[in-house]
């Protein structure tokens, strides 16, 4: 499945979060979204996925209006992880995971937790409450949930934040791995410039609300006369000399 968004826009009590972006992601690629802190990124998540409503806007899947076109249908190929949204503390991982696979109608739900627990090394906390689990356990859980209707669409918000090294490499490997495997179309916000480089297609930058430019990564460092994606960061970042 492909997304585009067109002209998409919110307002908070007249602050614009998301300033008229528009962008688009073609089938079975993966773009970064990259930004500073309050730039608009997990606000435009959150209006993919239906829980925030834009002010003005289109989403598209597969060239349909996710507001007007069999909203559930198309949402249910859908799916998300974030460190920032936590999972019921009180449950299990496990009822976690049964909940979430009930929710989107998963035929053959115990085949399904069990494969994709193996595959993310889970099962040995199984019956412990979310709330009690470290952040890479964490982590792994959420991915688990984000993957549990293997999704066409997955968003990712920063899903290596706060993780060490190893646990972070595992999180990408276990991405770029799963991505060879199926069918899906992903949207990667992060801070981590070796994570975007690895595994993102192409790149998309915001500052303030706004997109402020795109392409792969090769192509911005290049364009900005950097010697890397982390110092075209910066630079796009703080609008030095607004790009010269």
């Amino acid at each position: 499945m492909h997304l585009e968004v067109k002209n998409l826009t919110k307002i908070y009590n007249k602050y614009i979060a998301v300033d008229n972006i528009n962008f688009k992601i073609e089938k079975n690629k993966t773009i970064g979204l990259l930004g500073p802190n309050g730039c608009g990124k997990t606000t435009s998540i959150g209006m993919i996925l239906g829980l925030i409503s834009p002010d003005k806007g289109e989403i598209l899947i597969n060239d349909k209006n996710i507001n007007i076109y069999k909203r559930d249908e198309i949402l249910s190929k859908l799916n998300f992880a974030s460190p920032y949204v936590e999972l019921p503390k009180k449950l299990t991982v496990k009822q976690n995971l049964e909940i979430y696979g009930r929710l989107y109608g998963i035929k053959d739900l115990e085949k399904s937790i069990y494969e994709i627990s193996n595959d993310l090394d889970i099962k040995k906390f199984f019956e412990r409450k979310t709330g009690e689990l470290s952040s890479g356990q964490k982590n792994r859980v959420a991915l688990a949930k984000s993957l549990i209707n293997k999704p066409k669409i997955l968003l990712l918000d920063e899903p290596t934040a706060s993780l060490d090294p190893d646990i972070g490499d595992f999180i990408r490997s276990y991405i770029q791995n799963y991505k060879s495997k199926n069918d899906v179309t992903i949207l990667l916000a992060s801070h981590n410039m070796n994570e975007v480089e690895r595994l993102c297609d192409s790149i998309i930058m915001m500052r303030s609300g706004k997109i402020i430019d795109q392409g792969t990564c090769t192509e911005l460092i290049k364009k900005h006369g950097r010697n890397n994606l982390e110092e075209t960061f910066l630079k796009l970042a703080r609008g030095a000399d607004e790009f010269q």
